[in-house]
């Protein structure tokens, strides 16, 4: 993690700035020269804002999110690309949240401040939604790459948009297939208190009714929780076929290791929150091993996974770490801006929202246009198993 103001990326064509505190704001990250000949307007810097948690539980989350970002900034610039006559140099203009939702509305105004010509991110879903009306009242176009509660884009904001699916679309088809083919009948509920947490557990619980399974009890525990010893008796005492969780992999892992310790075989479910290849660290690789499924929003058909894998390729060679969760979103949702951008020619969120909200793009993670609220068009869900310490890919769901 870079230190606190600003630090070169080394060869790039940007600095990445990381606030001392997140609630300060700071001036926005300063392009370096540009490698690109002017166009025939000129130059015109064009500021990508981008807010997640760099700092707390979610932190792995929120770097994976940041590299996604800094991936397609860099990829946008060494296109050269002209916004109307003029050459466009993107810039990143970084701020962490801590996945706080007062701290999240802080760092909004910090953007404001800065003059972003748009945002990606929040990552979470009680952080973006507070925030989306700062943006909405200045005007900035907002693209989620990951908050996936149904009452982001139901606010009626029209500067509001997400790359993923939704929790509801989501819950309700992964409790559909927990029932149907998974053949979970008898089913525990645990959600972490969170937006996101919660509504995916109700969505869930919500599909499981509708197939016709049961659901034997629901439970409630914090987001920073790590013992689950009292909760662990109940479930065990229930003998559900299947537990749900609704929350993140922070939290999953505890309860699915404690689970496993305490003798129970369960099927263990969950949605994009606990998807992640960190899992099986947390949980321990026995305890993830063929008996865990997972599901996040939009779909890797097949004629998308060479894109998806080449991406992937160059972000383990740029930033030493394979891709976590949703840096590819991240890294969609700043394409798309900047084609909209394009599209338009102009950078002026007020000249490029129209462009946006017409637009058909096809990015690493499949076709990307948007519905009347900003949702994607044609969602579709994919589900993961754990064959082994990393996720697999096992059905795209529609």
């Amino acid at each position: 993690m870079p230190a606190a103001g600003a630090a070169s990326a080394p060869g790039m064509g940007y600095q990445l700035v990381q606030p001392a505190a997140p609630m300060i704001p700071l001036p926005a990250a300063q392009a370096a020269a540009s490698n690109c000949e002017p166009g025939p307007g000129g130059s015109v810097t064009v500021r990508i804002g981008h807010v997640a948690p760099m700092t707390g539980v979610l932190a792995h989350l929120g770097r994976d999110n940041e590299n996604g970002a800094i991936l397609a900034v860099e990829d946008l610039n060494a296109q050269c690309l002209l916004i109307g006559s003029k050459r466009a140099q993107f810039e990143l203009v970084a701020r962490d949240d801590g996945g706080d939702p007062q701290t999240g509305t802080r760092v909004a105004l910090s953007l404001v401040v800065a003059g972003v010509n748009g945002v990606v991110g929040h990552l979470n879903s009680g952080s973006t939604i507070p925030a989306a009306k700062i943006y909405r009242d200045a005007g900035i176009v907002q693209i989620s790459p990951s908050a996936t509660n149904p009452r982001y884009t139901r606010l009626g904001y029209a500067t509001a948009f997400r790359v993923i699916a939704h929790d509801e679309r989501l819950g309700r088809v992964l409790g559909r297939y927990a029932v149907e083919v998974a053949k979970g009948r008898r089913i525990a509920i645990v959600d972490d208190r969170t937006a996101y947490g919660g509504g995916i557990a109700d969505a869930f619980e919500a599909g499981v009714l509708q197939a016709g399974g049961t659901v034997l009890r629901r439970d409630r525990v914090m987001d920073y929780s790590t013992e689950f010893g009292e909760l662990v008796a109940k479930l065990r005492a229930s003998k559900p076929d299947l537990v749900f969780y609704g929350g993140m992999d922070v939290v999953a892992g505890p309860l699915l290791r404690q689970i496993r310790q305490a003798g129970m075989t369960s099927m263990f479910m969950g949605g994009d929150g606990i998807c992640t290849n960190e899992l099986p660290r947390l949980a321990g690789a026995e305890a993830v091993l063929n008996t865990v499924l997972c599901g996040e929003g939009g779909g890797i058909d097949e004629e998308y996974l060479p894109a998806l894998r080449a991406l992937n390729d160059r972000f383990t060679r740029r930033f030493g770490m394979p891709m976590q969760l949703y840096a590819p979103y991240v890294y969609d949702a700043v394409q798309v801006m900047a084609q909209a951008m394009q599209n338009a020619g102009s950078a002026d969120p007020a000249r490029y929202l129209p462009a946006l909200k017409a637009i058909s793009f096809t990015g690493v993670m499949g076709a990307i246009s948007f519905d009347e609220r900003g949702d994607l068009r044609d969602e579709a869900i994919t589900l993961y198993a754990f064959g082994s310490t990393r996720r697999v890919q096992v059905a795209v769901l529609h």
